[in-house]
């Protein structure tokens, strides 16, 4: 099957016979501009070494030019074979927390635009696996739902705001089994699921729900967001920048649960780290993927094609040289 890569560049070849019909008529008003001063071969003797013949073969060498460079940048393709392939892909699920003891600036920015940047790293190491995204604070909901969009996904993940959510809180356990029902065929051998928080919860619901993903198949990387020292939490109010506060009046201080992110991991067979040791996380979550078994995408089917420009800008080129050499005088030798 013959095509070529980028056809809106044949377009160019109408160049060619535009600038056959400029030289011919060029020629033809110079002839006459010569009839009007004399004898035209009066006047071509007073021009010695001029030669209509050489000027009428540098314009072909740069017609040539111009067609052989054009159907080179147009990319002439021959269809080699058609191939069917059975794309295979594991489904991971992120979990991001977008509470607002995210907001806090224990470490910079701040915990939420942390863990975005981090999960825009890790969506650039997938390779052709489904992603979901799950945003949860005191419930959690479907943002959106598994797709290898990871385009998509990465719009998504720098819109999330705390404004997202009313119920404020850090519902890991709703934001677990919320996971579980993106999954409803009966194969439980493909699942991975990544939750970014702080893990400020106190919910032992959440270690049930981790328990019983790991017998449905999913296993659970966590990965940690703060510092356990701590920070408060910023807001604006009134057009100044404030701090959260308790009943009392005392600022509140938000401090990364390491213990509830283990434990999380360890419920449900999968491991913790802290955001800080990304490239850790990705080599783990990378073994992980090799390990599991991977679901056979729909059948696609596509056509190789190899390229044979070279075969045209060589010659192309080559009458460039010719027309900036050639010349128009004939050379006189004594």
């Amino acid at each position: 099957m013959f095509r070529f890569e980028h056809p809106e560049y044949l377009f160019g070849l109408l160049l060619i016979p535009m600038m056959i019909l400029g030289y011919a008529l060029h020629r033809k008003w110079t002839r006459r501009q010569l009839n009007r001063l004399g004898e035209p071969r009066l006047i071509t003797r007073q021009s010695p070494g001029l030669s209509e013949g050489r000027r009428k073969i540098k314009f072909l060498f740069l017609m040539l030019s111009l067609f052989f460079l054009i159907l080179g940048i147009a990319n002439p393709q021959w269809g080699v074979k058609r191939k069917k392939v059975k794309p295979k892909s594991a489904d991971i699920v992120l979990a991001l927390d977008v509470s607002k003891s995210m907001l806090s600036d224990d470490i910079p920015p701040n915990r939420l635009e942390r863990a975005k940047n981090f999960i825009d790293r890790l969506i650039d190491h997938l390779k052709g696996e489904r992603v979901g995204l799950i945003f949860f604070a005191g419930n959690a909901f479907l943002q959106m739902p598994l797709t290898t969009d990871y385009g998509a996904a990465k719009v998504f993940v720098k819109t999330a705001d705390p404004s997202m959510l009313s119920a404020q809180g850090t519902a890991i356990g709703d934001a677990i089994e919320l996971a579980e029902k993106m999954f409803t065929d009966k194969e439980h051998y493909h699942r991975m699921m990544i939750i970014i928080s702080d893990g400020e919860s106190h919910d032992q619901g959440a270690i049930e729900a981790a328990k019983r993903a790991r017998e449905a198949g999913l296993s659970i990387f966590t990965v940690g967001v703060g510092t356990p020292q701590g920070g408060m939490i910023p807001y604006r109010y009134g057009g100044q920048m404030t701090y959260v506060k308790d009943k009392s009046g005392k600022d509140v201080i938000t401090k990364l649960n390491e213990k509830m992110m283990i434990d999380i991991a360890k419920a449900a067979d999968g491991r913790y780290f802290h955001i800080t040791k990304a490239d850790d996380i990705f080599d783990a979550i990378a073994k992980k993927l090799e390990q599991l078994d991977r679901r056979e995408l729909e059948i696609q089917s596509f056509d190789e094609y190899n390229s044979y420009f070279q075969y045209f800008l060589i010659p192309g080129l080559l009458f460039l040289t010719l027309f900036l050499l050639f010349r128009e005088r004939n050379i006189k030798t004594t």
